[in-house]
């Protein structure tokens, strides 16, 4: 009968240690998700919309963790303020000139406010500091975006298919040129008269050349070109 009281008190000396140890540790986790342990600052934003934003979501500066959104109120009907606990610690690199941007951890995760880069020479933020924010894109009106882009792809599809089709039912003037063979042979025939028209032009030149009342202005015309050759090479070689 001691033995099994004994063994009792022992289960429920570790049940009761463990339970503190485990509250212990949730306390550690929430204090350092809300940087309760750890020197602060606020900053404050404003919104036309937060986009879903929620109280406890983080607070990113150069792609790091920094604070956490502590706060979400709306002012008016067009604005909503959002309060920011920051880390001490990185308060001399966030500028006055930083802005606010709402974003995501990923593509359907939570969103996260995220500080942008300021300029160097900018002051640092002080506590209770509003920065200006940049508005976020709303998911509908992407989505929208995309519908309209697809109804368009669709449309421009719809009629390359009906442009083709009639190009290969010989419609159109593409469509004859490719299907009617009569053309086509039409076409080369063209360009074979024009090849032999070439010819008998290059023929004509040189019949004109070896005739001694136009050898003189041909002649000519080769020492001007020589001359011209002549006076380039001498540049060029000046240079």
């Amino acid at each position: 009968m001691e033995t099994h009281s004994s063994q009792f008190k022992v289960r429920l000396g570790l049940f009761v240690a463990g339970g503190f140890l485990i509250f212990a540790m949730a306390i550690f986790l929430i204090g350092r998700q809300k940087n309760l342990f750890n020197p602060t600052f606020n900053l404050t934003t404003t919104f036309y919309n937060v986009s879903g934003m929620q109280v406890g979501n983080n607070v990113r500066f150069s792609g790091i963790n920094v604070g956490t959104v502590d706060d979400i109120k709306i002012i008016n009907d067009s604005t909503v303020q959002v309060n920011m606990i920051i880390q001490k610690s990185v308060q001399p690199f966030i500028k006055v000139d930083c802005q606010a941007a709402i974003g995501s951890e990923g593509i359907i995760g939570d969103r996260i406010l995220v500080i942008t880069q300021g300029s160097a020479d900018a002051e640092s933020a002080k506590d209770g500091e509003s920065l200006s924010s940049v508005e976020p894109v709303e998911t509908d009106a992407i989505m929208q975006t995309l519908s309209i882009t697809a109804i368009n792809a669709e449309i421009i599809t719809d009629q390359l298919a009906e442009i083709m089709i009639n190009i290969n039912q010989g419609e159109g003037t593409l469509g004859r040129l490719i299907q009617d063979t009569t053309i086509a042979e039409n076409i080369n025939k063209t360009i074979i008269n024009l090849k032999s028209t070439s010819k008998g032009l290059d023929q004509n030149m040189e019949a004109a050349k070896s005739n001694f009342l136009l050898r003189g202005f041909f002649k000519k015309k080769a020492k001007e070109a020589a001359k011209a050759k002549e006076r380039e090479a001498n540049k060029q070689e000046k240079k």
